[in-house]
């Protein structure tokens, strides 16, 4: 009841507001318009047609007398007469076409300046009146009209039609409503007196409609129907009130069956009790948005109840029909480039599939192209379906709705420079990609060293490379960077070649090199991982101080398993040399020593070793 009560009070605060605003609104002279120096041009140019068909009718009637003072026997200067008359009537009625064809052109270019004092237009003012403007006119019959509208004695019968030299004059007691000038009956292509009589009846129909609509009687009507109109609304809100309730309740007491939660792939995305919120939550704002529909349908049926108020009920209805309809045309005048947009895209799609079959074949061998390798398969069909539907996007955008408004180009500039500035080392590390994609420096699988960082290769994409240490150490490789820098690759020639390791020991100028090659080679074959079939060698690298550089090079085929290799290759030198009784030289190690002590371990020297004593020398006195 309170809230039936506030809308109510609502309701006539506005009616009475929109009543004082439009006696103000009406009370006001018009301004000149534009409309005004239109109308002004083009009765003008009426006026000039008919000064033309005055002075032929005057010309006419001259003949026409004339022809009647003529005495009998001037039969050749009668029939001269009767030819020039002819000629004037004939050329009257196509002036008269022309006329009306120009005043049906002249109307739909300019339209007349409406007399509407109670909203609803009456008649429209095409022409002026010494200074006064059509606006103004129309302006100044709105007041008169108005004012009889509201004048309590009003009747019908006191408006009178009076001449006034070549105009025609309705008045009301002693006030003039308004002027039929002979313009005014040229824009209707009626009588003076026809256009008078025209207008008196629709102000007398238009007053009659005021009065009784402003009576008590109809006001009563409308505020018991304005009630009505509140008490349907009240009972359609609370019904609705009601199902939701009954709604809910019902979620409620199903609760178990209609809500076991959701999951994707195994995440619980929602357990059951935040998908019972979500769906009361939705309920909520489903009802509030019903409520809402129903009060914008209700606003227009309460403001069209009173007259005063009809200009807020139309108002409303164009605010919800105008996007409407704007939306609903512009829909329709989008389906051809809609259209459009899905052709490329499904062409474009079907494109790919074909790119992605036919790299799918390449991969996995069906399909040979000489000098095309498998491994490129993949990189080059992500960069032609990357080409496929940058082209599409091109193609598609002068169709995309708004690409032709200068905001939506600026924000696709303003895109493009943050795209630019933003992703310059990623699209270097993608051209990187394709680079070291189509050089093959390396493939998945491959045992490779990146500057300082050594490993198997277990990823490769357009922006990073990974590997994987002999620690199991993940190691993310920009692309850019590996093409900035040298890479070595362990596996390429691995399995024709043969991998060489080397390592280099130290060993002191007294022992025989050849005894040293012997050494080395035996502690080669006896590593696990290093071919039989090729030879290891030695290289003396260089003659250094106090030993001799050593380098044992060996074959191998498995370059995945250097890390292992190396460490049994190091302990079969130790032992090789160990058990032929040669020191391995650190680097300044002396082979004469002087009360030191072998580097050889203690079971691999005799049993009787010692170490040298210190040789001390002292020089007698003079």
């Amino acid at each position: 009841m309170r809230l039936l009560c506030s809308v109510l009070t609502f309701l006539l605060w506005i009616t009475t507001t929109s009543n004082i605003l439009a006696q103000q609104d009406s009370s006001r002279t018009a301004k000149p318009t534009a409309a005004d120096s239109q109308l002004v041009i083009t009765t003008s140019v009426l006026r000039e047609t008919d000064s033309l068909m005055k002075a032929d009718s005057m010309e006419k009637r001259a003949l026409m007398e004339e022809i009647t003072a003529l005495k009998a026997g001037n039969d050749a200067r009668r029939q001269e007469l009767m030819k020039r008359l002819s000629a004037i009537e004939q050329a009257d009625s196509l002036k008269k076409v022309l006329q009306i064809q120009r005043i049906q052109q002249l109307k739909a270019i300019s339209t007349g300046i409406p007399v509407k004092p109670f909203e609803d237009t009456l008649f429209y003012v095409y022409n002026k009146i010494g200074p006064l403007l059509p606006s103004e006119r129309a302006a100044n019959i709105e007041q008169k009209i108005q004012r009889l509208g509201d004048d309590p004695l009003f009747v019908v019968d006191s408006i009178k039609m009076v001449p006034n030299e070549n105009n025609l004059d309705v008045t009301y007691g002693e006030m003039i409503l308004f002027t039929i000038t002979n313009d005014d009956a040229l824009w209707l292509e009626q009588d003076k007196t026809q256009v008078a009589k025209h207008y008196i009846s629709l102000i007398d129909t238009a007053i009659a409609k005021y009065k009784d609509e402003n009576s008590w009687k109809s006001l009563f009507i409308r505020v018991a129907l304005l009630l009505l109109i509140l008490a349907v609304f009240a009972a359609i809100v609370y019904i609705i009130n009601r199902l939701f309730r009954r709604i809910r309740l019902r979620i409620l007491q199903k609760k178990e069956r209609y809500f076991q939660g959701m999951k994707v792939k195994g995440y619980s995305v929602l357990n059951p009790e935040k998908q019972l919120r979500v769906t009361f939550n939705i309920l909520r704002v489903v009802r509030i948005v019903v409520i809402l529909v129903v009060l914008y349908i209700t606003l227009p049926a309460v403001f069209s109840i009173f007259p005063w108020t009809k200009g807020i009920a139309d108002a409303l209805i164009t605010w919800t029909l105008s996007p409407l309809k704007a939306m609903i045309m512009g829909v329709v005048a989008y389906l051809p480039k809609l259209l459009t947009i899905l052709v490329i895209y499904i062409m474009t799609r079907y494109l790919v599939k074909l790119v992605n079959y036919l790299s799918r074949e390449v991969a996995t061998g069906n399909l040979v192209i000489r000098g095309f390798y498998a491994d490129w398969a993949q990189p080059t069909a992500s960069g032609i379906k990357f080409l496929l539907y940058a082209f599409m996007f091109v193609v598609i955008f002068p169709y995309l709705p708004g690409s032709d408004s200068k905001i939506f180009q600026g924000v696709s500039v303003f895109l493009g420079i943050l795209f630019s500035l933003g992703s310059s080392s990623a699209i270097s590390n993608i051209i990187a990609g394709f680079v070291i994609t189509y050089m093959r420096p390396f493939k998945i699988g491959d045992k490779i060293k990146l500057g300082d960082i050594s490993g198997e290769v277990i990823e490769k994409t357009l922006l990073v490379t990974r590997l994987r240490t002999v620690h199991n150490e993940e190691i993310t490789v920009p692309n850019a960077s590996i093409l900035n820098g040298h890479t070595i690759n362990y596996s390429t020639s691995s399995l024709e070649l043969g991998l060489i390791l080397h390592t280099t020991v130290t060993i002191g100028y007294d022992v025989p090199w050849p005894k040293v090659h012997e050494l080395l080679i035996a502690a080669a074959r006896q590593t696990a991982g290093i071919s039989g079939d090729r030879q290891p060698f030695v290289l003396q690298t260089s003659l250094d101080d106090f030993a001799v550089a050593y380098e044992i090079n060996a074959y191998t085929n498995h370059p995945e398993s250097m890390g292992q290799i190396y460490s049994d290759l190091h302990q079969h030198i130790q032992d090789e040399f160990n058990k032929a009784g040669v020191e391995i030289m650190s680097p300044h190690y002396y082979a004469h020593r002087d009360g030191n002590r072998s580097t050889i371990p203690s079971d691999h020297l005799p049993k009787d070793y010692e170490a040298p004593s210190f040789g001390i020398k002292m020089k007698g006195k003079e």
